[in-house]
């Protein structure tokens, strides 16, 4: 009856990284060339971001519980995939038409670009957070999660890399974002089509049907149960806080790069994408300690890592940046620092989360994965970085359009690292529970 045994090999390391590195592409669009589009073709205001991260965010939590109560309860976890990755797909590209509404409409411009993000993220989390990330959660085991969470963690990374790259050249020095969403956003259809005569029957898994189905959707919370598995929570608290920080940078790195260090689109791809793809070689040792039930002492690690590199950045100023040189040790040593900290500590936290999740209710706890990872996150992170961009940041009026501008400067960064190193509370405060549970899942 488990999938665990009936999709194994090939077939299944098919879809996780076909379906997952897809789904990572897609999210680095939203996360990072969505805001870099709105300072291009919108206007160079963080508010618009923070609109478009909270409403996005939102959107993303209410559609994985809501499909993943709908999963548990179908027990198949295929149709929410392929269908939610093909109209994610769609409105990626509907995305970019707002581009075409009169500057002279600037508040109906900037609600549609946000209610244009909304829609996307909602059929993101169909296909991705409540359809694929359930779906490896049910083909974890002992043997393999340190495997799969390798890919988890390790997609995120090269989602920023091709994503950045390749969104980079698409985009080029003539800011042509058009061309960006229309790709990518086939690039994710063809992959939810792909799914559609891939996915099959195996991969259904024993329906879970308790009571109506709004009964069961507004079970999940009561947080009664949830707060009883304290090792859990401390770890969903823990990703929430660093992921606070993380967004308070991440969100502006590329208009950082772009608008205050003096770097073209397509040269801020490069930037960003080889020292990340160093720092992604460090998933297989890391993967090797999640074997070993390592979990706290790799995420502790993780987080003193990622404020290093942090504060490797924070005090570059543009006038000591040549921008026509693409190759800066300084920048190129933080994104990797930082890189190591941010692969280490997701690789670890989904696999860790994962393994405690009840196993009758994964969709549901996957929802919560959701509010502590995203929701709370990029509603947190969102509003300190738009406080620090327009407080501290560089400001600049617009003579034709006469509205202020802000861009953010190096600020962001140890802003960020202030709150990532509460992160370290909540994980040392795991480390007696996780001990406790090993020792017993040892003994039986």
């Amino acid at each position: 009856m488990s999938e665990k045994v009936k999709r194994s090999g090939f077939s299944m390391w098919l879809l996780v990284w076909g379906l997952g590195l897809a789904g990572q592409i897609c999210w680095n669009i939203e996360n990072q060339w969505f805001n870099t589009f709105v300072y291009a073709k919108i206007g160079k205001d963080p508010s618009i971001i923070t609109g478009m991260l909270i409403c996005s965010a939102a959107a993303t939590t209410f559609a994985t519980f809501f499909f993943g109560t709908w999963s548990d309860r179908l027990g198949k976890r295929r149709t929410f995939i392929s269908w939610g990755y093909v109209l994610w797909g769609i409105f990626t590209i509907a995305f970019g038409l707002t581009e075409f509404i009169s500057k002279d409409l600037y508040l109906l411009l900037a609600v549609s670009v946000v209610l244009a993000d909304t829609v996307m993220s909602f059929f993101g989390s169909m296909g991705n957070d409540a359809g694929f990330n359930t779906w490896t959660n049910d083909m974890m085991t002992s043997k393999n999660r340190g495997q799969i969470g390798a890919a988890l963690a390790t997609q995120p990374v090269l989602g920023t890399i091709l994503g950045t790259v390749v969104g980079g050249l698409l985009v080029g020095e003539n800011d042509n974002y058009m061309r960006l969403f229309i790709v990518m956003g086939v690039f994710v259809i063809v992959f939810g089509f792909i799914s559609m005569f891939t996915l099959n029957k195996n991969d259904d898994v024993t329906p879970n049907k308790q009571g109506s189905f709004w009964k069961q959707f507004i079970s999940v919370f009561n947080f009664k149960r949830f707060f009883a598995l304290k090792e859990l929570v401390l770890v969903h608290v823990a990703v929430a806080i660093f992921f606070i920080g993380f967004n308070v940078y991440f969100a502006y790195i590329g208009n950082y790069l772009i608008y205050y260090l003096g770097y073209t689109a397509d040269m801020m791809g490069i930037i960003e994408a080889v020292p990340l793809v160093l720092a992604m070689l460090t998933a297989i040792p890391i993967g090797v300690l999640i074997n070993k039930n390592k979990h706290p002492y790799i995420s502790i690690a993780a987080v003193i890592i990622n404020i290093i590199g942090l504060f490797i950045l924070f005090p570059i100023k543009a006038e000591q940046v040549d921008a026509s040189a693409i190759f800066n040790l300084r920048i190129w040593l933080g994104i990797f620092v930082v890189g190591v900290g941010y692969v280490g500590i997701l690789q670890t936290t989904k696999v860790w989360a994962k393994q405690l999740y009840p196993k009758d209710s994964k969709g549901q706890f996957e929802g919560i994965w959701i509010l502590f990872f995203v929701l709370i996150p990029m509603i947190g992170g969102s509003l300190i970085g738009q406080a620090v961009v327009k407080t501290s940041g560089e400001t600049f009026l617009n003579e034709v359009s006469g509205q202020t501008e802000y861009i953010p400067n190096g600020n962001i960064f140890i802003v960020g690292a202030a709150v990532i190193l509460l992160t370290l509370v909540p994980l040392l405060l795991t480390v007696k529970h996780h001990k406790k549970r090993i020792a017993e899942d040892t003994e039986n």
